[in-house]
């Protein structure tokens, strides 16, 4: 087992990194954002770097129970799988989904939607999060898991007031759960099952 939880880590620094640019003026605060940022704008200028840069900052500090629950979805990765494991699926799915939603919008001509902020942990989470099914026991109990979480995930792109961003956390979590099918595959895949 790890000796440095790394989920906890990542989280921790982007947490405080969202406090220190609470303090810092309006003007910076807003150019960094933009500047790490995954929105189309950069994307079709060839700002490939956002796609890591973006899962690094948040536009404001994480709420507790969310910031926990980042923490709990790791670290339980992390033991099942292992950081390398988690850190890939967490960057597969945060990059994977930020170029489908990229896809989906780049012909758009709103220059709202086209400079919109897309930053934070959510995409990978959700990854991470649909590939940890597979650590479920049984097989009825991983399927229901997997509908459960797509059913939720799918119940924001389906209102009248949806964004670009609930669309990317269902693309993340379906890149996760078919991470999460992958390995139900694999003959003699070994990670910790939750008792």
């Amino acid at each position: 087992m790890n000796p440095i939880p790394w989920g906890a880590v990542y989280a921790g620094a982007v947490q405080l990194g969202a406090y220190a640019l609470e303090r810092t003026g309006p003007a910076d605060r807003e150019r960094l954002l933009r500047d790490c940022s995954t929105n189309v704008d950069n994307l079709a200028a060839g700002r490939w770097e956002t796609l890591l840069s973006s899962a690094l900052v948040v536009e404001e500090p994480m709420p507790l129970p969310y910031a926990l629950l980042l923490v709990a979805v790791l670290g339980y990765a992390e033991y099942a799988y292992g950081a390398w494991w988690t850190a890939a699926v967490f960057l597969f799915g945060h990059a994977s989904a930020t170029l489908l939603v990229y896809g989906a919008l780049r012909g758009t001509t709103d220059s709202g939607t086209r400079r919109a902020l897309d930053v934070g942990t959510s995409y990978g989470f959700n990854a991470v999060l649909g590939a940890l099914t597979s650590a479920l026991p049984r097989r009825a109990v991983r399927t229901a898991a997997r509908a459960g979480l797509l059913a939720l995930a799918a119940a924001p792109v389906l209102r009248r007031g949806r964004t670009f961003t609930d669309a990317g956390h269902l693309a993340a979590l379906g890149i996760g759960i078919g991470v999460s099918l992958a390995l139900d595959c694999l003959p003699g895949a070994k990670h910790q099952k939750m008792a």
